[in-house]
């Protein structure tokens, strides 16, 4: 998917370039379907912008979903389109995100079209994950991990509709998966070749826990920006924080 967000980036640039020439505008039907174009496309532009630039992707969606200039973007349309950003990937249906964020199964459902509207292209990539899903019986992750969906073939309408949101998270949410085991692999390898006492000892979803000796705080603290920004080779950066505490509340 982000190989596909980074070619229609840009193609969105090729598309402003083209605007730049003459003969275009000579040309009143290219004229017209390179601004339809445009127009598609610069939510998919900016969002891939922002995730360059480590901006809020969140308040990014809230402005282009509820459009309204990003300066203007409240805490409430934030959390509402990030509720809709994590939502998406797991296959989210309109009475799920109701519930989530206190609002009718109406409002919900036109907070799911907009976004499908301003982002089609996730739509599309989404309806692919579920089509090569029936198709394969299957879907994989980025690193090649198969995750089985005989659900998909049940006769059962509620059996099925699971099935389809497996389809959809787990490429997502299991790549994910996977990244944090290499960065893992990466930390411990790491913190015993160079001879520290610090250990590796706890993952929690995207997190890494080290018990580190306080000596050793600073060069924990490199290895993991180091080895967790390594972990995979993207189109976007792997953002990380690092935190330190006495205990892990603290840390966090």
């Amino acid at each position: 998917m982000l190989e596909k967000l980074k070619e229609l980036a840009l193609r969105y640039e090729d598309l402003q370039a083209q605007l730049a020439d003459p003969s275009v505008y000579g040309d009143a039907e290219r004229l017209k379907t390179v601004n339809r174009e445009l127009k598609d496309l610069t939510p998919v532009a900016e969002a891939y912008q922002a995730y360059r630039q480590a901006e809020d992707i969140h308040a990014i969606t809230a402005s282009q979903v509820f459009h309204v200039p990003l300066e203007e973007v409240t805490p409430q349309l934030r959390r509402n389109a990030k509720a809709v950003n994590f939502g998406i990937v797991y296959g989210i249906s309109a009475f799920g995100l109701g519930e989530d964020l206190g609002i009718s199964r109406k409002e919900a459902t036109e907070y799911i079209e907009r976004y499908f509207e301003t982002y089609p292209d996730v739509k599309r990539f989404l309806d692919g994950l579920v089509k090569t899903g029936r198709k394969y019986g299957e879907v994989k992750t980025m690193y090649g991990r198969v995750r089985p969906i005989p659900e998909l073939k049940s006769g059962n309408f509620m059996q099925r509709s699971f099935g389809e949101r497996i389809a959809m998270n787990s490429p997502i949410q299991g790549t994910a998966a996977d990244i944090i085991k290499i960065a893992m692999n990466r930390v411990h390898d790491r913190l015993l070749a160079e001879g520290l006492k610090s250990r590796l000892i706890l993952t929690v979803h995207d997190e890494l826990l080290v018990e580190t000796a306080v000596e050793e705080e600073q060069e924990v603290r490199k290895i993991l920006a180091e080895e967790m920004h390594g972990a995979a080779q993207l189109s976007v950066m792997l953002e990380i924080d690092v935190h330190a505490g006495s205990d892990w509340y603290q840390a966090k």
